[in-house]
C-alpha cells in the first residue's frame, strides 16, 4: 500500500492488458518472451533454439513489437530484440511465474545456453586474432587494474541510474560498471567486436546490457538520455575527438557525468602504423577545455604515470570527470 492508503498495484487500462494478453497468449510467442527475459538474442538465436524457420519466428516478433512487450535494434545486417524496459507490469511477473525447470523452457533454455556458447567461441575466436595487438598496447602502460581502480575512485558512490559506454570495443568498463548502474549500454560500430563484448557480458553474467552498433560521432540516442556517459581509451582513434565529445555531452543529463580516459600526450610514432592511432594523446587542458565548450565542468583530471625509470611503460593514462556545469557550480556554492 501507498503512504495515502492506495493500492501500489500499478493498474492497466483493460484495452492495454487485452492487446498484451492477446500477443502473449501463444505458445512460441511466450517461449520467445521467457528466452528474452534471461538477454537479447537474435533472430538466427532463436530459430535455432526454437528448431522453426525463420519467417515464422519473424511473424511472432513483429506481433510482439507491435505489442509494445519486444524492441528491435539492427546491429549491421542482424537484428537482436529485447524486452522492453518499462513494459506492462502484466507481462513481468507472468514471465517470473512460469517454471523454467521443466519442457519446453528447460529445452529452450539448454539449447540457448549451447547457441550462446558456440556465439562466444566464435568472438573469442575473432578477439584472439587481434589479441597481440591489444596486448602489446595495454604492456605500455600501467595495469588494467589500476586504471579501473582509479575509475571507479574517480565515479565514487554517487548512483548510477543510465550509463553509456561509446565505443565500448570489449566491453571491459561495462563489465566493471555494469552491475553499478540500473540500465547500461555500450555502444561500438564494429559488428564484430560488438560479439565479442556481448560475449564477455553473458560470461560475467551481465546479460541484460543493451548493446547497440552505431557511429560515436552520432549515437542515436536522445539528449540527456543517460547520467553517466564514459567514453575510455577511444579518442585517440579518432579524426575529430572534439566532435566526438560534443556528441557525448549532448547525452549527458541535467547533475549527469562523462568520463574519459585516454592518454597523455607522448611519441611512439609507431602507434600509429601498428594501432591506428590517429592521436598521439592528449594535454589536459586540451580534453578539459573541449568539455568546457560542450557546457561542461571539469571536477577531476588524474594522471596514471609509469614508476620513474620505467621504459617499459612509457604511457600515462589520463582520467577526466566533467559534470554538469550548473551542479557543479551549485556544488561549489553549497561547499
Amino acid at each position: 500500500m501507498s503512504p495515502d492508503g492506495a493500492s501500489s498495484v500499478r493498474l492497466v487500462p483493460f484495452a492495454d492488458a487485452l492487446s498484451v494478453l492477446r500477443a502473449a497468449a501463444e505458445e512460441t510467442r511466450l517461449r520467445i518472451l521467457a528466452l528474452l527475459a534471461e538477454g537479447e538474442l537474435s533472430v538466427s538465436d532463436l530459430t535455432d533454439i526454437l528448431g522453426q524457420s525463420q519467417p515464422r519466428i519473424s511473424r511472432h516478433l513483429k506481433l510482439l513489437v507491435e505489442a509494445g512487450l519486444v524492441e528491435r535494434h539492427r546491429e549491421g545486417a542482424w537484428a537482436f530484440f529485447r524486452l522492453v524496459d518499462g513494459r506492462t507490469g502484466l507481462i513481468d511477473p507472468l514471465v517470473a511465474g512460469l517454471d523454467a525447470l521443466r519442457p519446453p523452457l528447460s529445452e529452450d533454455r539448454a539449447r540457448r545456453d549451447a547457441v550462446l556458447g558456440q556465439r562466444a567461441e566464435a568472438a573469442q575466436a575473432f578477439f584472439a586474432r587481434l589479441a597481440p595487438k591489444w596486448d602489446r598496447l595495454r604492456s605500455l602502460h600501467v595495469a588494467e587494474a589500476i586504471v579501473e581502480a582509479a575509475v571507479l575512485d574517480v565515479l565514487g558512490p554517487h548512483p548510477i541510474h543510465n550509463l553509456i559506454d561509446l565505443g565500448t570495443g570489449t566491453g571491459r568498463m561495462l563489465g566493471l560498471l555494469a552491475g553499478h548502474a540500473n540500465r547500461a549500454t555500450g555502444l561500438d560500430s564494429n559488428h564484430a567486436m560488438l560479439s565479442v563484448a556481448r560475449a564477455n557480458l553473458e560470461r560475467l553474467g551481465l546479460s541484460r546490457v543493451d548493446l547497440r552498433q552505431g557511429d560515436i560521432h552520432a549515437p542515436p540516442f536522445g539528449r540527456a538520455s543517460f547520467d553517466l556517459v564514459l567514453v575510455h581509451q577511444v579518442l585517440h582513434y579518432l579524426d575529430d575527438p572534439a566532435r566526438a565529445l560534443r556528441e557525448a555531452a549532448r547525452l549527458v543529463a541535467p547533475g549527469g557525468r562523462l568520463l574519459v580516459v585516454d592518454f597523455a600526450p607522448h611519441d611512439l610514432e609507431f602507434l600509429r602504423e601498428t594501432q591506428a592511432h590517429r592521436r598521439l594523446g592528449f594535454a589536459p587542458e586540451q580534453v578539459s577545455g573541449w568539455l568546457t565548450d560542450c557546457g561542461l565542468a571539469t571536477v577531476t583530471t588524474r594522471n596514471l604515470a609509469p614508476a620513474d625509470g620505467d621504459a617499459d611503460h612509457p604511457l600515462t593514462v589520463t582520467l577526466w570527470l566533467g559534470t554538469d556545469a550548473a551542479e557543479a557550480d551549485l556544488e561549489r556554492a553549497v561547499a
